[in-house]
């Protein structure tokens, strides 16, 4: 089996690694990763007319390593500009989780898109935790079987990819797995004055992520950072992804390109919208 492997987080943080390694019992492993961190870029490219740099890192494994200073969904369409033609690509481990509304922002679920755009196989893997040297010793234990049984699952039509949030506790606490919805909610009071401080509550090191642009605000800026507070919508139910998470399961999501609402199609065509000049 031939499996490409990509992430949000660039290909320095422990994640990507976890995920290589995991992987290296199915198949052939080439992982082409963002150089720098590219949360909330989700399906994203690198437009622009600029240089994307692109570099082998043999010294890095296992598999075949190298990283693109590009977004998540660039490093897939790189692979498939290099001929790679995977029979599954994986995107995370994301050090955080991917459920709810977050999911539309995801540069991790970005790249599994970009996969199944192409026609391939995808799966997206989060964990619940932001610490850049967070346990998955959890995915670990359980993604193996979760792999294989979502391989035997025949995939009938295109644009079929795959959302897996691990919740953030030991694998001996994890209830289960569970077949989820996307959930719903909001973020408030988003924008904040930068403060490093903010990134230690979370248990995050900057350094470890790769990211670009720490506390460079040019003379008259003032620098700010996202970290808002998630509110939830009392309508998503159970199987919401985010309230499985919290609940101790493993969720599952099967997300898809086609984004059309069809009961919204219907009541527009039934609205008589469908007009002749």
């Amino acid at each position: 089996m031939n499996i490409l492997i990509t992430n949000d987080d660039g290909y320095q943080a422990k994640g990507i690694r976890v995920l290589a390694e995991i992987m290296c019992q199915f198949g052939s492993v080439t992982v082409i990763a963002p150089k720098f961190h590219q949360s909330g870029m989700s399906m994203a490219v690198s437009l622009g007319f600029r240089q994307i740099g692109y570099k082998k890192l043999p010294q890095l494994g296992p598999g075949d390593w190298s990283y693109l200073d590009a977004t998540p969904a660039s490093c897939v369409k790189f692979a498939v500009n290099l001929g790679l033609q995977p029979d599954v690509v994986l995107s995370g481990i994301n050090h955080g989780h991917n459920a709810a509304s977050a999911s539309c922002y995801s540069g991790t679920l970005g790249a599994a898109a970009e996969a199944a755009l192409n026609g391939f196989r995808a799966i997206g893997v989060s964990l619940d935790s932001l610490d850049g040297d967070a346990d998955f010793s959890a995915v670990r234990a359980h993604f193996p079987l979760l792999f294989e049984r979502l391989m035997a699952v025949p995939i009938d039509r295109y644009g079929i990819y795959y959302n897996v949030n691990f919740p953030n506790l030991p694998a001996n606490e994890i209830r289960g797995i569970r077949v989820g919805h996307q959930g719903m909610g909001k973020w408030i009071r988003e924008f904040k004055e930068w403060n490093s401080d903010l990134y230690q509550k979370f248990g995050i090191d900057p350094g470890s992520f790769g990211f670009r642009g720490m506390g460079n605000a040019e003379a008259g800026e003032t620098p700010y950072m996202m970290s808002g507070q998630f509110v939830d919508d009392p309508r998503n139910t159970e199987r919401a992804d985010h309230r499985l998470m919290q609940a101790g399961y493993i969720s599952i999501t099967p997300d898809h390109l086609d984004m059309t609402d069809e009961a919204e199609k219907e009541r527009l065509l039934f609205q008589g919208f469908d007009t002749d000049f």
